[in-house]
């Protein structure tokens, strides 16, 4: 089976989407194989992305590797359990010929999301420099903003972690990155990095960078696009120093992820 990254969050507007994008687009660029599924079965942001893609680079007679996508029905979020289950492991099962599956999934608690991280390999979740997004991965004391325990989604993904290694003997690697970083260090931002650090010793993730709150990581979602696919001949907005240290930052957080060219591996592995 190809190795599976899940892209979660139980809190919409963390950036898990944006996230996935830039995963998978910097994995094709490193040669990999990428299947590409979205679970967000409402929004359908990564796969609007992937029709972009194909579109705008049929339509400028370009070239760029395109990941293999399955596409699950929306109805299927009203589905019976076993349905549900049956289907992401059908789409798994046709993707299972790529060397890596990047799944992004909704905002929420669905049956899917869950089913998805009990499959991981990597887990990597985005979180927003605040307390209302810590909120999803633990819970602080009102007075003293001490941490109290952990949040429920972190509990979901301690569980995924436990069944993982008594089924199989492999673990599955969880990863926090502190994404959209305003540019000045203030204290919430202080203050949040200590919660996660603290939060991290207890619940066994990562800590690492994500990425800043930058408008090209935006403009270039219509076009299905990505700082990685820009060149000399993809090139639909003007290039300035900015897409250098984006696309900088892309190329540090997938070295911190351990996706690198050298076999595109996991760093769980």
């Amino acid at each position: 089976m190809a190795d599976i990254i899940v892209v979660g969050n139980e809190k919409g507007g963390a950036g898990k989407s944006t996230l996935a994008i830039h995963l998978m687009t910097a994995l094709l660029h490193e040669g990999a194989r990428v299947g590409a599924l979205d679970l967000d079965l409402r929004q359908q942001s990564l796969a609007h992305f992937i029709a972009n893609r194909s579109a705008w680079l049929a339509a400028n007679g370009a070239e760029a590797p395109m990941p293999e996508t399955f596409r699950l029905d929306a109805v299927l979020a009203q589905a019976p359990e076993d349905e549900a289950r049956a289907r992401l492991e059908l789409a798994l099962e046709a993707l299972s010929g790529c060397d890596l599956i990047v799944i992004d999934t909704p905002g929420a608690d669905t049956l899917l999301s869950r089913a998805a991280h009990a499959r991981a390999d990597l887990i990597v979740t985005p979180m927003n420099d605040s307390f209302v997004d810590f909120d999803t991965l633990g819970v602080v004391d009102p007075v003293t903003l001490e941490l109290k325990r952990p949040s429920l989604y972190s509990e979901t993904v301690w569980n995924s972690r436990k069944d993982r290694a008594v089924a199989s003997g492999r673990s599955i690697d969880w990863v926090v990155l502190r994404n959209r970083l305003a540019p000045a260090d203030a204290r919430n931002r202080r203050r949040v990095d200590e919660r996660v650090q603290a939060l991290s010793r207890r619940a066994g993730f990562r800590v690492g960078p994500g990425l800043r709150d930058r408008v090209i990581y935006r403009e270039l979602f219509p076009f299905g696009l990505t700082i990685a696919d820009l060149s000399s001949v993809i090139r639909p907005v003007p290039m300035n120093l900015q897409h250098v240290a984006a696309r900088q930052e892309l190329r540090d957080l997938m070295g911190f992820l351990g996706l690198t060219r050298d076999g595109a591996q996991l760093a769980a592995q």
